[in-house]
């Protein structure tokens, strides 16, 4: 069965983006080293360090599905329908966006709930990892039990407000295990298996 992994940059006190959104301060690593990783996005390749780069590659690799949630899906235009891990996305809304579906894009719109939407992405990830993106649907995984890994790709900045990564849990405390530590260059890859 798939495992189900929640991955997202964060600063140092705990922000996924500032108030607007933006994500300038945080993703800088993406491209301050020699070695490539290319997407199924062609406008899109993360240049990183050699750290970075293993931890990249095992990601993308390992992804066969993504869920996300409303929030994320509009600010990036539901990725064109091509999400960078090349994987068919999964979309948690109570509504359908304008637009959409697109029946020759991998995006399906699940309306009846988080829960179906990770088994759906379960079904078809197989036996590769499903990864959920946005703050909101992985604070309501985390909450519901859904998610086996928790990744954090640390930026030594403090933001001072914006958008939390692990904001408005229930049922914690959520209990981690000891991290899988990479260091990148102004990054540090924290991996953890939830408990």
């Amino acid at each position: 069965m798939a495992t189900v992994i929640a991955a997202m940059t964060m600063s140092l006190d705990g922000f996924i983006a500032d108030p607007d959104d933006r994500v300038d301060d945080l993703f800088g690593w993406y491209d301050n080293g020699d070695v490539e990783i290319p997407t199924t996005r062609p406008d899109l390749t993360f240049k990183v360090t050699p750290p970075s780069a293993g931890y990249l590659h095992k990601m993308v690799d390992s992804v066969g599905a993504v869920v996300t949630g409303r929030r994320l899906f509009d600010l990036t235009d539901g990725w064109g329908g091509n999400h960078p891990f090349g994987c068919p996305i999964f979309l948690v809304s109570h509504s359908v966006p304008p637009g959409w579906p697109r029946p020759d894009l991998p995006v399906t719109i699940v309306t009846d709930g988080l829960e179906s939407a990770v088994a759906q992405a379960k079904k078809a990830a197989g036996e590769k990892a499903v990864g959920i993106g946005g703050a909101n649907v992985i604070q309501q995984c985390l909450s519901l039990g859904l998610i086996d890994e928790v990744r954090v790709e640390l930026v030594p900045v403090l933001m001072g407000r914006g958008i939390r990564y692990f904001d408005h849990l229930s049922g914690t405390p959520v209990r981690l295990s000891d991290p899988e530590v990479i260091e990148g260059k102004n990054v540090t890859h924290l991996r953890y298996t939830v408990l």
